[in-house]
């Protein structure tokens, strides 16, 4: 799989659209984790050894079909003791466990040494409308 949305999260958006469909409601809570490559279709692939730490973060509110953007504090990780490169994020509804919502490959991978902070600045979401 690319990155992308996870199978889960879109069902449930889908089933939204049925006359007859299960309600899904906000997600509690997002947490961002960190990887050396592609996450996979289940998001577990390449985890970060640096840090395998799922970080909370927040999105500000959509209006008008806007993007969500992060807001409040960026979520930051420390390597804890090796030497690797961050290519992509995966997004989680639990810092453990939880469900797997999407994947993201970094705009440029960025080499992470022991002791390094990682931020992550900017993490927006949008989905395309299309008029007929």
């Amino acid at each position: 799989m690319a990155e992308g949305l996870s199978t889960t999260l879109v069902s449930n958006w889908l089933n939204t659209l049925r006359a007859a469909g299960a309600a899904f409601g906000p997600v509690a809570a997002q947490y961002a984790q960190l990887h050396t490559a592609n996450p996979g279709a289940a998001g577990t692939t390449a985890i970060s050894a640096g840090s395998n730490t799922r970080v909370i973060f927040t999105h500000a509110a959509s209006s008008a079909g806007s993007a969500l953007a992060l807001t409040g504090t960026n979520p930051a990780w420390t390597n804890g003791g090796t030497s690797e490169t961050i290519t992509d994020i995966s997004v989680w509804t639990a810092s453990s466990g939880g469900t797997f919502l999407f994947s993201v490959a970094l705009t440029a991978s960025k080499a992470w040494a022991s002791g390094d902070t990682f931020s992550l600045s900017t993490l927006g979401v949008s989905l395309g409308a299309q008029a007929s």
